[in-house]
């Protein structure tokens, strides 16, 4: 009869033969029809120098599901994610190469991540044959032609990211109203044309730094991100107005035009609102009081190169960095702002080439370090100890009396 220290010591003999095994699910190898594909994916791409991505793709390996770098697997074997080229090495150089059709023959891949490399040639029409992709990434690689109109078709896309390729033509009409769509990149390519209407679920929306025009889409009341800067699009931002969750907005280095909506100022939640060299008016509304922006730590507003007038009123009081410089703003600066830089809140205030008469400094009061204000060219010689402007200021401290009086039609002279 079996001692209680002898039944101890076999229970404990077999846990450790248990646990010397491999689980199942890391033994079992990919399905015969995925593994042909990957074969083709493989045959269609190579490794960088540098890189040994596919030094793990042993086709005769019966565990391929756990060993194939960068291949994740259902319980019965179908590939259901594939990341291409990094193999959860960091600084990897990525792949060369192409991007193959078979890919569609993963027909249960719901990931198809292709980390930066130099990948070239067309993304394969056929992706939008996978009923179940989710995530589709092909960013920071050398894709040319058009992006395919088979990708509107994927019922439950989620994320699409082709930013940073050579990707020319239009954006496929129904590509950003794909109805489960949330994130969609395609920054820096070649895109030209307008931008179609989008989903009223998307979050995440960068279209900057492509070759867009025309006037600013109808938008999700949701949307979060939104970035149109440095294409050539232009009209009035009043779509914007209803944008009541808007965290980042870039719409720099556009054709925009007409006044900036209101709501704009006293959105809660928005900490970056990049809106420089356009073509803008009207001013800066009166602040709201309770209803005004908290504006916090990293926050930005670049409201600069335009043609903004008025007086400065109190409604971007603590942004931390503030760039209202080469407008046509006029008046004395409300002291909040000074009390903002004084206390450090905001530590770039940029308000060169305006039209401003003053701005209430107590020359006892020291600037932070950390701190820039910039007051050259305006109406105004700037009190001493405000001198931090950038080259691009010029060395002007003040403008010409001539150019202040004509502006304010033969008004008041411009005050020390």
């Amino acid at each position: 009869m079996a001692t209680p220290h002898s039944l101890l010591a076999s229970l404990l003999l077999l846990a450790a033969l248990l646990l010397a095994l491999p689980p199942p699910s890391l033994q079992l190898r990919i399905a015969a029809a995925d593994l042909a594909a990957l074969l083709a994916v493989k045959n269609s791409l190579t490794d960088l120098p540098g890189a040994a991505f596919f030094s793990s793709w042993d086709f005769a390996a019966p565990d391929s599901c756990s060993s194939f770098a960068g291949v994740t697997c259902s319980p019965s074997g179908r590939v259901t994610a594939l990341s291409l080229g990094s193999g959860g090495l960091s600084g990897s150089p990525g792949l060369a190469g192409s991007l193959s059709p078979s890919l569609a023959r993963l027909t249960e891949l719901t990931q198809l991540i292709l980390s930066p490399g130099i990948v070239t040639g067309p993304i394969p029409p056929q992706l939008g044959r996978l009923p179940g992709l989710r995530v589709l990434s092909l960013t920071n690689n050398r894709l040319t032609g058009p992006i395919p109109a088979s990708l509107a078709a994927l019922p439950g896309l989620h994320t699409l990211d082709l930013s940073y390729n050579q990707l020319a033509g239009t954006i496929p009409p129904g590509l950003p109203a794909v109805p489960g769509l949330k994130v969609l990149i395609l920054a820096s390519n070649r895109l030209f044309g307008r931008v179609p209407p989008v989903s009223a679920r998307v979050l995440h929306l960068d279209l900057r730094k492509n070759r867009l025009f025309g006037p600013v889409p109808p938008l999700p009341p949701t949307l979060r991100y939104l970035s149109f800067c440095g294409n050539a699009m232009w009209g009035p931002l009043n779509g914007l107005a209803s944008l009541s969750e808007l965290v980042y907005l870039d719409l720099s280095m556009n054709r925009f035009g007409g006044p900036i909506p209101p709501s704009l100022f006293f959105t809660p939640t928005l900490q970056s609102m990049l809106l420089q060299r356009n073509n803008l008016s009207g001013g800066v509304p009166a602040s709201a009081g309770s209803s005004a922006t908290s504006y916090g730590p990293g926050s930005i507003v670049d409201l600069s190169h335009n043609a903004l007038t008025g007086e400065l009123s109190t409604a971007l009081v603590g942004v931390e960095s503030l760039y209202l410089n080469n407008n046509r703003l006029t008046g004395s600066v409300p002291e909040e702002y000074a009390k903002s830089v004084f206390q450090g809140r905001t530590r770039t205030l940029y308000l060169q080439h305006n039209y401003i008469s003053g701005f209430p400094w107590d020359r006892r009061m020291a600037v932070p370090d950390t701190t820039a204000v910039c007051l050259s060219y305006n109406c105004m010689v700037p009190p001493v100890g405000l001198e931090g402007c950038p080259a691009s200021a010029g060395s002007q401290l003040s403008r010409p009396a001539s150019q202040c009086s004509a502006f304010r039609g033969g008004g008041e002279s411009p005050r020390d």
